[in-house]
């Protein structure tokens, strides 16, 4: 268990023989290094204390990383550097989209054909961290102000602890050329690389109209999968984002009204959704509980959830535009050139609930795709979990939005609908 993420809780071994919330074992891709994480990976859920699923030490662990101050060092390493790139071990890093574009320009870096050479932001911040949700009490309780106003400013200085890299983008429209044989469409190239691309005429007219993309759209996509994976058993999609930066409507999430909202930004740092504890939690979790579902309903007992996952089953993220993409594209990383990559974890705390995604840290030789002026008819599909730890499939992509700089002044920004997953077999 990392020194710095121990305050107030019991050893793994001791919450694990008290803990009321469901904790998965811990597991770890063959030949994969373990990952950047507290408690030595091992899932929070374990320190859960009167049924609060470890909510409460994950928080202890949060103040006790700001007052360790290793961010803050980060951060001023990074604001304080002179002018120009700022050499890690990686190698050079840049503050500013910009400047990485100058250095791609400067050293003739450049792509295949249909490919992109372009910055991407990474994390230099090789800690676990941690975000407290907007819903959780701790906001609403004037006793913990104090507390309250150190965990925002740190999770505001999140971003001040990444760098563009230089990257080569291809073309996933390509990748037949780049592995002979295999098509982009097809689920080897998922257990393979980790993504691939679909095809969907899509009846779903208004896809901000959150009752119809769960009634219309839904569906499609749940069909979509079982026949792109023919030997699955079922799908459940459970949950879906809108991304559009230019719109000007009410954009808030009504958790109550199965609402999400839409979200005017794009995640413009390299990450995954889910990882070795929370792939298995958050399908438990749909499964037993009905938790933040806005699919079809679920309601499993313990045994027979417990039966469906001894199978393998696998979380997968489909992207499908409502118009032709023309700026900030999404793009995505194969899963062969991070193989032996630790991830960092990135811890999400609930009420209820301590969700993991990841980070990872760059490569220059990290395999990316995109998919240059996606169609509105074309679903980008990549991984987030899957079960087979083995190492013969893909585990999980990782993911990002960037700028395109070969796109016009006036390109049209994406807008598109994101769905959320899980396939059982």
């Amino acid at each position: 268990m990392n020194k710095h993420h121990t305050r107030g809780i019991h050893t793994t071994a001791e919450a694990q023989t008290t803990c009321s919330a469901y904790v998965p074992d811990f597991q770890l891709t063959q030949g994969q290094p373990p990952p950047i994480a507290a408690n030595g990976g091992v899932s929070y859920m374990s320190f859960d204390r009167n049924g609060d699923a470890g909510t409460t030490a994950a928080i202890e662990a949060a103040l006790d990383q700001i007052a360790e101050g290793h961010s803050q060092a980060v951060i001023d390493r990074i604001e304080n550097a002179p002018p120009g790139p700022i050499e890690t071990k990686w190698g050079p890093g840049f503050r500013e989209y910009e400047e990485c574009l100058d250095h791609i320009r400067a050293n003739g870096i450049e792509a295949p054909e249909g490919g992109l050479a372009l910055p991407l932001r990474y994390t230099v911040y090789e800690q676990p961290t941690y975000s407290i949700v907007s819903s959780n009490a701790l906001w609403h309780d004037p006793a913990r102000e104090a507390e309250a106003k150190l965990l925002r400013k740190a999770d505001e200085d999140s971003e001040r602890r990444g760098l563009y890299f230089p990257q080569i983008m291809r073309d996933a429209r390509r990748i037949g050329e780049y592995y002979p044989g295999l098509s982009v469409t097809s689920p080897e190239c998922m257990d393979r690389l980790g993504v691939s691309l679909a095809h969907l005429e899509s009846e779903c007219t208004n896809f901000y109209d959150s009752e119809e993309v769960e009634r219309v759209f839904y569906p499609e996509i749940e069909n979509l999968l079982l026949e792109f994976f023919p030997d699955a058993t079922d799908a459940l999609v459970y949950n879906h984002d809108v991304f559009d930066k230019d719109y000007r409507g009410d954009s808030r999430e009504d958790q109550d009204a199965k609402n999400p909202g839409v979200n005017t930004g794009y995640a413009n740092i390299v990450h995954n959704d889910l990882n070795d504890n929370s792939g298995r939690v958050r399908c438990r979790e749909l499964l037993t509980a009905n938790l933040r579902n806005f699919g079809r309903e679920q309601r499993y007992t313990q045994a027979e959830a417990d039966a469906k996952m001894s199978r393998r089953f696998m979380s997968i993220n489909l992207a499908k535009p409502m118009e032709t993409v023309g700026q900030y594209p999404f793009v995505l990383c194969a899963w062969p050139s991070f193989a032996d990559q630790p991830y960092i974890t990135s811890y999400r705390v609930y009420d209820d609930r301590v969700g993991e995604t990841t980070r990872f840290t760059y490569r220059p030789d990290h395999e990316w795709y995109w998919i240059p002026r996606q169609e509105p008819t074309e679903v980008s599909m990549l991984k987030c979990y899957d079960s087979i730890t083995d190492g013969s499939v893909s585990r999980w992509s990782f993911h990002t939005a960037c700028i395109d700089p070969t796109a016009p002044s006036d390109a049209r920004c994406r807008k598109n609908v994101v769905v959320r997953s899980y396939v059982f077999f």
